[in-house]
Formats: structure tokens, C-alpha cells, sequence
């Protein structure tokens, strides 16, 4: 694959491109909430039976075919506010939805970077500027940048709830590209998913790269990265190396 032009400004996605999500973690939280709320079910079912409806809503958020018609944005902690009432009702238990969305909020402020993440972002942040858009709530993003004193690294921070969109909707990323300044021809997007961060700034014009640390199988359909890496440190590379 051909080096890429050097960009004017670098852009990432943050959860499982700067910091680890994993269920495991999910799986914690959830158990907290049964056991705060004293819920006669296991953390790994409560997940289980609410990731059912939070899926469900992260297909039903955005209508690619027909961006504009997308459904009215909600936030993350609305959405799984919903979701836990969803379940609560369908399996007759009384719980606290409300509580149980601000405890996941809560606990998303909490995940480990990845190895790399804080180099790779410090050795870039001398070289070009930087920015993030994340489908987040600020009131989870924002506190986990801090607490790794990452805050300062990035010349723009924004989420899918100061945007009020959520990628892969064009408009995610054209907000993310204003804030910034930058032509997204001009730019790089880093991001883990397919098709929230690979669809949607390629889709926009933007340089997509795919960072696939499992080295995932890209089916047919999915969206073609402009470039694909396993570690942050190759994009230090890239950068080095691009024209």
C-alpha cells in the first residue's frame, strides 16, 4: 500500500482505538448494579438481557441509507436509561433505571489505555495536531482523557452528544472537521469499527485508518481503510514516512 500524504491534522475514535472496552469490564459494572440494587439476577445476565436492546438501539440511532432522516438524537445514559427499563419490565424486576444508566455512565469514565496510547499520542501532538470524536457522552469521555492527562494532547474534543449525532452520520464527522479547521481530504481519522469510523470518514473524504489489533477479517462489505495498522506506534511511522 502506497504511503499516504502527510496530514494537516489527525483525529482518533477513542474506545478501542485509545482505550480498551471490553465486556469483561461491562460485565463488572453490571454486577455492581445488581448487587448496589440487590437485583435477584447475575451481572453477566443483566448485560446479557440488556445488550440485546442497547445493540438494537445503535442500529435504529442512524439511517445511513438516508442520513438526514436519522431518528432525533439521544444520549448514551437516555438510551440505556430505556434500556434498562426495557429489560426491568420484560423480566418483572424491580430495579432503578435510572440509577442503573448513571452507575454505566459512571463506570465508562474508567477504562485502561492501551499500552502504546500515551506515547503514541505524546510523540504526535509534537508533530501535528490533534483531535477526537467519540460516540460518548462528555460526561464519560471528558474525565477519562483527564485521568490519564491526556486532556491536553488533543486541540478538540468532541462526542457524539455535543455533536448530537452519532457516527457513522456524515454530519459527525463534518462537525468533528470544523472544530478542527481542517478539509477532511487533509486529514486522518483512526478508528477501530468497520463502520462507524472506516465508513464514515472515508464517506466524508477523510483518510480512514483502520486500527485492527485482533487482525479482524474485513468481509466484502465492510468499508476499505485507506490504511490498516495493528498499534498506534505505526501510525508514529506512517507519519514520519508520509510525504
Amino acid at each position: 500500500m502506497k504511503l499516504l500524504r502527510k496530514p494537516d491534522a489527525i483525529m482518533f475514535d477513542v474506545y478501542d482505538t485509545l482505550f480498551l472496552n471490553d465486556p469483561d469490564a461491562w460485565q463488572r459494572a453490571f454486577q455492581q448494579i445488581a448487587e448496589e440494587q440487590g437485583l435477584d439476577i447475575t451481572g453477566t445476565e443483566l448485560w446479557t438481557r440488556w445488550k440485546k436492546f442497547e445493540v438494537g438501539f445503535r442500529v435504529w440511532r442512524t439511517n445511513m441509507d438516508d442520513p438526514d432522516s436519522s431518528p432525533r438524537f439521544k444520549s448514551y445514559e437516555t438510551a440505556w436509561r430505556e434500556c434498562f427499563e426495557r429489560v426491568f419490565e420484560e423480566d418483572k424486576i424491580s430495579g432503578n433505571a435510572a440509577n442503573a444508566a448513571r452507575r454505566s455512565v459512571t463506570h465508562m469514565a474508567h477504562r485502561n489505555p492501551f499500552p502504546e496510547t500515551v506515547r503514541a499520542l505524546s510523540e504526535l501532538s509534537s508533530r501535528v495536531p490533534l483531535g477526537v470524536f467519540s460516540n460518548a457522552d462528555d460526561a464519560f469521555l471528558r474525565p477519562m482523557l483527564d485521568e490519564y492527562g491526556l486532556t491536553s494532547k488533543f486541540e478538540v474534543i468532541e462526542s457524539s452528544e455535543s455533536a448530537a449525532v452519532y457516527k457513522p452520520h456524515p454530519g459527525a464527522f463534518r462537525h468533528m472537521f470544523t472544530a478542527m479547521d481542517v478539509q477532511p481530504s487533509r486529514a486522518w481519522y483512526v478508528g477501530d469499527h468497520l463502520y462507524d469510523d472506516i465508513r464514515g470518514g472515508s464517506e466524508v473524504g477523510a483518510k480512514a485508518i483502520w486500527i485492527n489489533r485482533n487482525e479482524a477479517k474485513r468481509g466484502p462489505e465492510d468499508a476499505k481503510p485507506a490504511y490498516e495498522i495493528t498499534s498506534l506506534m505505526e501510525l508514529v511511522e506512517m507519519f514520519d514516512r508520509s510525504a
